[in-house]
């Protein structure tokens, strides 16, 4: 019982962790703590249909291609579309640093279902390898995942207070950036040597993504803006 406790723990406080340490980041005005509960748990039930298609997708490219590929495309949408069709023109989303807790959010609950699901398979097997695994996702895939909803998030962020065309360019960027990293990330985990360059490049160069992105927003906060942009 206390082994399954522990996994339990191992498995589900990563994200918890990483959403508290993006939520203090937010030094503007805090987004509602129910509605970002709202979104990490909206972020678990996308997991879902996420899955489904991901499943439909094995039936027809190779596995490379499924997780470099069409993995990061269906997964970074499934989230963005979960924060623009519900929270996005809701009066709470007013800064734009809104969009990067809001999809972080997201990402991290869906990251958590995700880490229940492997670690729980890991157990299965032993409770050293559903330590490593969680310890090692609880590093780098959690994480990951609210890396690259920075990408799209932040994007959509700045789109509330642009242009209806030049902000649907910029989203359309940061969502290719997302999915960019995210296909990155899964192509160097395939060997020893790929998983050096992430952790010692690719890793580095995401996390300074994400404090220029936090630290843009943040500057902006609330001052100097027009109003929302009308995003199509």
């Amino acid at each position: 019982m206390f082994e399954l406790t522990a996994v339990i723990v191992l498995a589900v406080a990563p994200g918890l962790f990483w959403l508290w340490y993006f939520y203090q980041k937010d030094r503007c005005k805090p987004e509602p703590l129910p509605v970002i509960i709202t979104m990490f748990v909206l972020g678990i039930l996308v997991t879902f249909p996420v899955a489904f298609l991901e499943e439909i997708a094995g039936n027809f490219f190779p596995e490379l291609v499924l997780y470099v590929v069409a993995g990061p495309v269906i997964e970074e949408v499934g989230k963005f579309a979960v924060v623009r069709h519900s929270i996005y023109r809701s009066p709470v989303f007013d800064e734009p640093v809104d969009g990067i807790i809001y999809a972080v959010s997201v990402g991290l609950g869906f990251a958590t279902l995700e880490n229940v699901l492997y670690v729980g398979t890991s157990f299965m097997t032993s409770l050293p390898l559903a330590i490593e695994t969680g310890v090692v996702r609880a590093l780098l895939s959690v994480p990951g995942h609210a890396i690259f909803a920075v990408m799209w998030g932040y994007a959509l962020g700045q789109a509330k207070y642009l242009p209806p065309g030049k902000g649907s360019r910029v989203v359309f960027g940061g969502l290719v950036l997302a999915i960019v990293f995210h296909g990155l990330f899964n192509f160097l985990l395939f060997d020893a040597i790929g998983f050096a360059v992430l952790v010692l490049v690719l890793v580095p160069v995401m996390w300074l993504a994400v404090g220029r992105r936090i630290e843009l927003a943040l500057g902006v906060c609330h001052d100097g803006l027009n109003g929302p942009g009308q995003l199509r």
